[in-house]
């Protein structure tokens, strides 16, 4: 298994260019099963969610093709299947995104229950309520999720602003009859985009972006070629990356309204920021403040920055707290943190953090994607060399890690084993 080996100590300095978003693009693939033709994506981040999602669509009979420079080809016949199979599924998390789409074009579905990080339960409960008040007939059985029936337009209330439910539903709307409206839907900038994308194609959708999301149903979609937006959770690891070593580096292809909470709370803890329309400039501190954060759905603060800001928080003077709303078992970083001096008492869905004068290298693993980048920063500070295992983890969700790490000036080899 292949691991980080990483030197702390260095202070980050120099340009870094974000990745569009993996968050984005994964159900905007998915969308793209919904006009027959050429469809082209650019700002597509080439990272192992993506080549795995690229996998499934050509499993349902799409080509799926990378051409120059960040541009992804998904050519889509009329004859395109309805099934997914367990052994890719089980490897992406997003392909449960495919349920929507195809349960709207082909009236039927069947999509293995997908994988992922584990993070949490993260059940399918409100895709499969949301599908069921549209009018169609879902089961679950022996793994499967199972969707059949014409679907109608519906007025669906989400128990909680699910990201994936709110997709989902969306893309089913767009082939139902009558209108469709969401009500308590999540509001994060990659809910935004896939309605950008599904608008160009010829869906009539409004709202995206707010809790009210109105869908009117049309009998076709065309190809098109869209951009994706940037990522705002890698930009906001490279911004923590920069305040944790007391460095200062320039984030480039950024949306820096997608930060609010992000750069909200750097201040808050003492970092500097300039904001410019497509970039952000942070310089890191000596020293820094402590602070108390809770994650919450979009506009809140997102909690796949919250591993990253318990990294930085060991470095603050004085005590801090966690608390996450979103996902359970999203503290397990916090063992390998202490593994590297850090103090931190996780208390349920909170935790506790006391700041050290330092962290020192130390073995440590990756549990999910997010804690993986989290052991990167903490080892980009601490004293003597890191390892950090599992990192087919990172490998899911950041596109040239290593490369843009060293470019700044982190001493971080890839070490195959």
């Amino acid at each position: 298994m292949a691991k980080y080996v990483v030197r702390g100590g260095k202070q980050l300095a120099g340009t870094v260019r974000i990745s569009g978003a993996k968050n984005a693009a994964l159900p905007i693939m998915a969308a793209s099963l919904m006009a027959e033709g050429e469809t082209i994506l650019e700002n597509v981040p080439d990272i192992a969610d993506v080549r795995c999602m690229g996998r499934i669509l050509e499993s349902l009979g799409a080509v799926v093709t990378w051409l120059d420079d960040r541009r992804l080809s998904i050519k889509v016949e009329s004859n395109i299947g309805c099934s997914t199979a367990y052994p890719l599924a089980k490897q992406l998390r997003a392909s449960n995104l495919l349920l929507g789409p195809l349960a709207g074009k082909l009236g039927r579905a069947e999509i293995a229950m997908p994988g992922g990080c584990l993070i949490g339960s993260r059940p399918m409960d409100l895709h499969i309520k949301g599908l069921k008040a549209m009018g169609s007939e879902v089961t679950v059985e022996h793994g499967l999720i199972k969707a059949k029936g014409k679907l109608q337009g519906e007025k669906i209330y989400l128990d909680f602003p699910s990201v994936g439910a709110t997709e989902n539903l969306m893309m089913a709307a767009v082939f139902a009859s009558g209108q469709t409206v969401l009500e308590n839907a999540a509001k994060e900038p990659e809910i935004v985009d896939l309605a950008n994308f599904l608008n160009a194609m010829g869906a009539q959708i409004r709202g995206a972006g707010t809790d009210l999301i109105r869908i009117k149903g049309v009998k076709e979609l065309r190809p098109v070629n869209y951009s994706v937006i940037p990522d705002r959770i890698e930009a906001g690891t490279f911004a923590i990356g920069a305040a944790i070593t007391g460095g200062k580096v320039r984030l480039e292809n950024v949306i820096p309204m997608h930060l609010v909470p992000l750069i909200a709370k750097l201040k808050e803890v003492g970092v500097r920021l300039v904001q410019e329309e497509d970039a952000l400039e942070v310089e890191g501190q000596e020293e820094y403040s402590p602070t108390d954060i809770k994650t919450m759905p979009y506009p809140g603060f997102p909690t796949d920055l919250q591993s990253p800001m318990l990294a930085l928080l060991t470095r603050a003077k004085g005590t801090s707290l966690i608390v996450e709303n979103i996902y359970e078992n999203r503290f397990r970083v916090a063992a390998e943190l202490k593994r590297m001096g850090a103090l931190i008492r996780v208390e349920g869905q909170a935790a506790v953090i006391v700041g050290v004068d330092r962290l020192y290298g130390a073995q440590t693993k990756a549990t999910d994607l997010r804690a993986g980048a989290a052991l990167i920063l903490a080892a980009l500070v601490a004293e003597g060399e890191s390892e950090i295992c599992g990192i087919e983890h990172i490998d899911r969700g950041y596109e040239g890690f290593q490369e843009k790490w060293q470019a700044l000036g982190a001493e971080i080899k890839r070490v195959e084993s």
